[in-house]
């Protein structure tokens, strides 16, 4: 059995130095020539303008996203609104892979092209649970789980007494559970899982729920089980008829897991041009095009102050990211929807701007960095 297991490791060793090998090689290849930064006409939606007819330093504001993308970073595209017009959009070719893969492969990016953005789809799927919870079809936030997973026995159910949805959607059930750091990661393992509440819930809680931030995509998994179950629809159906079809977002994919269910934790695939427009969504308080899709309200309190977490001094609550940004001297307040390898979508709700960038530098801090510093830099561009 030892010997099994060392043979196990040694091939699960050469398989990610060869991973690393060839994403090395793929990156000496030359990339496509970058696009922008005028944004594209297509019939999509946008509106387009220039930065400086939207209030921008024009030559500041370029520079800055020329800059981002000049570093060796893997940045493969950076777009901005402001008041609802597209004012920039960027595109470079890199390497990229997706959620099922170990290797990177040489891919050109444009207006037209899906990209993943991991994470984001935890915002998402917040989003839907608003939408589903004003529809009456799932718990209240102040709901415990029990209620949603009879089934459950032994220590997953008392988990489940004690964990409120709220707790689930602000990363705060004080379940055990890594994520997002080289090595162990409990996330992964949702992939194949068929009984994901008692793989979820069965484990200890240290400390105790709603008191501490602990990044979990096992909870954003509950949370879609519970819209699916509700509602009786796939997760990505109810997301196509209530935000996606009405916002005009007609090209997407979310990837499945092994049993089959829309991974609501990382498998989204969107344009970076669509994944703007929930930035302009929220922005609205949940209107598009004058429709509610999301009660105003489910917004405005997920972007009350939330828990503050292990990550400089961002905050956290209901899928959502926060932090500050200075401009004139104060600090002013973003949100944001983070995605592993660089997916970004910031919005200013001061400024009434949103930003997202896409990327392929998974697991890669710098680019983590150097993308969330990037909002400062449009922030600082903002003349008036």
């Amino acid at each position: 059995m030892k010997l099994r297991s060392r043979r196990v490791a040694a091939l699960v060793a050469l398989g990610l130095v060869a991973a690393a090998w060839l994403t090395w090689v793929t990156r000496l290849r030359p990339v496509d020539p970058r696009t922008g930064p005028r944004p594209v006409a297509l019939s999509d939606g946008w509106t387009l303008s220039t930065p400086r007819a939207e209030g921008f330093d024009e030559q500041a504001l370029v520079t800055a996203a020329e800059r981002l993308m000049d570093r060796p970073l893997n940045v493969h595209a950076i777009l901005v609104e402001r008041h609802g017009r597209l004012v920039l959009e960027m595109y470079q070719g890199g390497p990229d892979r997706s959620v099922y893969s170990l290797l990177s492969t040489r891919q050109s990016f444009g207006p037209g092209t899906l990209h993943d953005v991991r994470s984001v789809g935890k915002t998402v799927t917040s989003l839907l649970y608003g939408v589903a919870f004003e529809q009456r079809k799932v718990p209240a936030p102040d709901a415990a789980l029990d209620g949603s997973f009879p089934h459950l026995d032994g220590v997953a159910a008392d988990n489940a007494r004690r964990i409120r949805v709220r707790d689930l959607l602000d990363m705060s059930s004080g379940l055990e559970w890594t994520e997002g750091r080289p090595g162990l990661n409990d996330e992964l393992k949702l992939f194949w899982k068929t009984d994901v509440p008692t793989y979820v819930l069965d484990r200890p809680i240290k400390p105790a729920p709603g008191t501490r931030f602990n990044y979990n995509g096992g909870g954003t998994a509950l949370l879609a089980q519970l819209i699916a179950d509700g509602t009786g629809k796939p997760l990505d159906e109810f997301a196509n008829e209530r935000l996606f079809a009405p916002m005009g977002i007609t090209r997407w994919a979310w990837l499945r897991d092994t049993p089959g269910r829309p991974m609501a934790f990382n498998g989204l695939r969107l344009r970076p041009r669509d994944l703007l427009k929930f930035g302009r969504l929220a922005l609205e308080e949940g209107r598009w095009n004058g429709r509610q899709l999301v009660p105003a309200d489910w917004i405005r309190d997920a972007w009350a102050p939330g828990l503050r977490t292990d990550v400089a001094d961002f905050r956290y609550r209901a899928q959502w990211w926060s932090g500050t940004v200075s401009w004139r001297g104060r600090p002013i307040r973003w949100h944001a929807a983070f995605g592993n390898g660089g997916q970004r979508l910031f919005v200013v709700p001061q400024l009434d701007l949103a930003v997202a960038t896409t990327a392929g530098a998974y697991d890669e801090l710098p680019t983590a960095i150097a993308v969330n510093e990037f909002i400062g830099d449009v922030v600082r561009s903002v003349a008036n």
